[in-house]
């Protein structure tokens, strides 16, 4: 969707002092993604022309954490004087048609409300997000006329006891018609309670100018929610789960409880598709079809194939399991690590910057690192590939049909050869020949008349 008129001002210049905490506001996380780029990644949905983040507390960080984003443009609020004063700070960015105002630390509101907001505003109208709650305390208050008509927005503290008993409330997202915001903002004035510059004055300006007021509400009152402490984080962060949570499940994922799941990032995925209890989504996964995760698993960055299983309290990440693999419990893949079809990868083993070819399978309490594997490979229980020589790390190479012993260390750079076996308990050093068994460790010896220590009486 695009307007071509639309410019988007997005103030993200508070300090967020309820917050305590060193990080701006705007960048707290939500979902896995800082406050600011929900506002933004919903905000380009509607393809404005100008897209401009005012910025003041911990500005560089915020600038730093969307460096890599091309389309913003910034206006700084050196002193934070209230939302008409940022809104006049990106004022010398704004060219013609509508101006969206939005805010930083509103993170849930959805593409279709500001939709319906810019679409009321047409025409050259001052269009208001407002909302009706039972109880508005804190929030300006929208004062109507005996016909309806909007005459202007009161903060909390400048209201008279009639104005606080009015339920319907402002969000603060407003509609402008750009090319009145300069002459509406310089008449603005700091005499309230707060002493600041309102962006809300901007209505009684409006209606003075004959300008005609038009007001829309959201579908669900968390789309104008603000957050300004953690509680109010929290509670966000679970109503956005719970949307993520009720897409899944229309869309055929079974959940096991919908409750108990977060996606921090996008979770694509096939038919019959089921998710235990506790598992965390990051980055990008995809799942294939009849994919199963078991309870208290964390996936990132990872894409699965179809008809693989991903037992309990496994850790995925920057990964890839072929179709028909079978993942822990208990196992760690690491980045880079690339498993082909019908892989097994058992409990408590760890695989990291490997690939490891169709049907072989890592069973039990071993570790995989640097390591090109085959295909039909069976590793024993207990062994490790020692990539590293505290220095520089080198790569294991284990071709088609190896049979590795329990509580091998292959010693890399080595190569084990095609359908060679190595005895357990070696340490290979060297390159093991193909269709060989090679065995590499000490012989064993029995001491006789040895006598097994005492403690020392003092």
């Amino acid at each position: 969707m695009t307007q071509t008129t639309l410019n988007v001002v997005v103030l993200a210049a508070g300090q967020g002092k309820r917050m305590y905490s060193k990080l701006p506001k705007v960048l707290h996380r939500l979902a896995g993604k800082p406050l600011l780029g929900h506002v933004l990644d919903t905000a380009r949905q509607l393809g404005p022309r100008q897209l401009v983040v005012v910025f003041g507390h911990g500005g560089e960080q915020v600038r730093a954490e969307f460096a890599d984003a091309a389309d913003l443009a910034w206006a700084h609020q050196a002193q934070q004087l209230g939302t008409g004063h940022a809104l006049a700070q990106a004022l010398p960015q704004l060219q013609g048609g509508t101006t969206l105002m939005l805010y930083g630390d509103v993170p849930l509101t959805r593409l279709e409300t500001l939709q319906r907001l810019l679409d009321a505003s047409q025409g050259g109208k001052l269009g208001i997000l407002t909302d009706l709650l039972d109880d508005a305390t804190g929030y300006g208050r929208i004062v109507r006329n005996a016909a309806g008509d909007v005459q202007a927005i009161v903060e909390q503290k400048d209201c008279t006891p009639e104005q606080a008993a009015i339920r319907e409330m402002n969000t603060g997202i407003l509609a402008l018609p750009t090319e009145r915001l300069a002459g509406w903002l310089a008449e603005l004035k700091n005499d309230n309670a707060q002493g600041e510059y309102y962006a809300t004055d901007l209505i009684a300006l409006a209606v003075r100018d004959g300008v005609p007021v038009a007001t829309v509400q959201p579908a669900h009152h968390w789309e104008a929610e603000g957050i300004n402490n953690k509680l109010q984080l929290a509670a966000l962060e679970r109503i956005h789960q719970g949307e993520v949570a009720r897409a899944l499940l229309t869309a055929g994922v079974g959940l096991a409880d919908p409750a108990r799941i977060d996606v921090r990032g996008t979770l694509a995925h096939g038919q019959d598709v089921l998710i235990d209890v506790n598992c965390v989504f990051e980055g990008r996964v995809v799942l294939g079809n009849d994919v199963r995760i078991g309870a208290n698993c964390v996936l990132k960055n990872v894409t699965v194939g179809d008809g693989a299983v991903i037992h309990p309290f496994s850790h995925l990440e920057d990964a890839e399991v072929g179709p028909g693999g079978l993942i822990g419990p208990y196992a760690r893949l690491r980045p880079g690590a690339r498993l082909g079809d019908g892989v097994h990868i058992g409990n408590f083993v760890e695989v990291k910057q490997s690939t490891i070819g169709d049907g072989s399978k890592v069973n039990h309490l071993s570790y995989v690192g640097d390591t090109t594997m085959g295909s039909g490979v069976n590793v024993g229980a207990g062994t490790i590939t020692a990539n590293y020589d505290g220095v520089n790390k080198f790569r294991t190479v284990i071709e088609d049909g190896v049979r590795i012993g329990s509580n091998n260390v292959l010693v890399a750079p080595v190569t084990i050869g095609a359908e060679a076996t190595t005895a357990a308990g070696s340490v290979i050093s060297r390159n093991a020949p193909a269709g060989k068994l090679t065995v590499a460790r000490a012989k064993q010896v029995t001491i006789d008349g040895w006598q097994r220590p005492v403690k020392i009486q003092k």
